[in-house]
């Protein structure tokens, strides 16, 4: 047991690494072993930042109307779906997620689209229109390589403020205990995973450089900013933590002139970084800036402040009850570095009533909180600090840590299993017994179900 801690301590880099190939290794089976009746992969959310992907290459416009007809197999007389079939404007079909994902994928889409056309030339049958199942896990595996490369990020920023130890075993925990583990491998179509990625870049950049007056810096952040709000138009509260940074400087060094001249190069790398989404609104919706939902879908004035915490409908402490220990031991980081403190608690609070004025606070079928994989890099902060105050020994964070990882690996098990239909025995994880203490009674339901 001492030499398992010992060696996440030391190759941080490399345990990543290996979650991330078993990660690989289970969604690829997955997609061979279980298929979708239909042959779809990308499904929900994500099929609507897919199709944006594939028109792109494919058709070389934005029109989604054929891609969403193909992908959930429409006839053309289902006139009961009227964002399918209601023209906007400037005669786009509405798209209701954002185009960064897409992007992100794109590398690995056009690397299978080179493979396909060749062993197309070779005498393969197996048509090159950006549809087939090759096509769509590229999306799932470069979800997976991001949500990875994310953790790993959050590893390095946690370790410029608490030893590499504590932050080692504060990312990998956080990441295997908490609703990020779902869409890493389980759906890691969706943004989150894609979300995580950029997230974490920012949270480095701005840690690394606290200290730093320069101008590139804060257009850097800008930037990583628009680039975030492309994966997730949520994540532009980013933006707070480079204006608490302004306003802490203006206390130790710099002039209003010279906090203007990096708050306008902060907005101007944000908006350059949020170009791509402002065209593609701009194609399909005549303005540069829109809400694809409709103005009712944020509800300002009516936060779900506690019942997205603490409900047992998806709340993020109840259903990932590590991030509240996370949150906790952010009040320690107040002593090791007040600006990072205040930048993260601000995001977190920000992020915390975002999420709690949407309209679907609960984010449709999630598992647990997902919008709020964006503060990822925030929570492994606030655990590494509480470890770090806490000073356990290697066996102990082992123990701590791995019931943390098995306490929620059962309810992905329960979730699954309801999800997959296995509901005579498997109830869905709501109300107290069920969220809470079916997860140890299910693995033997339905082993005892498999037997008979």
């Amino acid at each position: 047991m001492t030499t398992i801690a010992a060696w996440v301590e030391r190759h941080p880099g490399r345990v990543i690494a290996a979650i991330a190939v078993l990660f690989v290794a289970a969604y690829s089976a997955s997609l061979v072993l279980r298929p979708k009746p239909d042959g779809r992969i990308v499904l929900g959310d994500a099929l609507h930042h897919y199709v944006q992907l594939r028109s792109m290459v494919f058709d070389r416009d934005l029109h989604f109307r054929n891609d969403y007809m193909r992908m959930y197999r429409l006839t053309g007389i289902e006139r009961d779906i009227p964002w399918l079939f209601e023209s906007t404007p400037t005669g786009y079909v509405r798209n209701l997620m954002p185009v960064g994902p897409a992007l992100l994928w794109a590398p690995a889409f056009l690397v299978a689209t080179g493979v396909v056309w060749v062993a197309q030339l070779a005498g393969s049958d197996y048509p090159v229109d950006g549809y087939g199942r090759i096509f769509q896990a590229t999306a799932g595996l470069t979800g997976i390589v991001a949500a990875a490369t994310g953790v790993w990020l959050s590893f390095l920023t946690a370790a410029e403020l608490t030893s590499r130890r504590t932050a080692a075993w504060s990312s990998i925990v956080l990441w295997l205990s908490s609703s990020a583990l779902y869409y890493s491998v389980i759906s890691p179509t969706y943004s989150h995973a894609a979300s995580l990625l950029t997230m974490s870049a920012f949270w480095l950049v701005f840690v690394r450089g606290r200290n730093s007056d320069s101008v590139p810096h804060y257009a850097a952040l800008g930037v990583l900013a628009g680039v975030a709000a492309l994966m997730r138009w949520q994540d532009a509260t980013i933006l707070v933590v480079p204006a608490i940074a302004l306003i802490w400087r203006l206390r130790h060094g710099i002039t209003v002139g010279g906090a203007i001249v990096r708050g306008v190069a902060c907005l101007a790398g944000a908006v350059a970084g949020f170009i791509p989404q402002m065209i593609v609104w701009h194609t399909i919706y005549g303005r540069a800036l829109a809400i694809p939902q409709g103005e009712g879908f944020m509800r300002w004035t009516a936060p779900a402040l506690g019942a997205v915490l603490f409900s047992d409908w998806h709340g993020l402490f109840t259903w990932t009850p590590v991030v509240a220990a996370a949150v906790a031991g952010l009040a320690f980081l107040w002593r090791r570095d007040r600006l990072v403190f205040t930048a993260a608690a601000a995001f977190l609070a920000i992020s915390w009533y975002v999420n709690a004025a949407a309209a679907d606070w609960w984010a449709g079928e999630a598992f647990g909180s997902r919008r709020f994989v964006s503060c990822f890099p925030v929570f492994v902060l606030g655990l590494a600090s509480l470890i770090e105050r806490w000073s356990p020994k290697p066996r102990t964070l082992l123990i701590a840590g791995g019931a943390a990882i098995a306490h929620t690996f059962l309810l992905l098990v329960q979730y699954q299993a309801f999800m997959h239909g296995i509901r005579d025995v498997v109830p869905y994880p709501r109300g107290a017994f069920n969220l809470w203490l079916a997860r140890f009674v299910v693995p033997f339901d339905l082993i005892r179900r498999w037997l008979e």
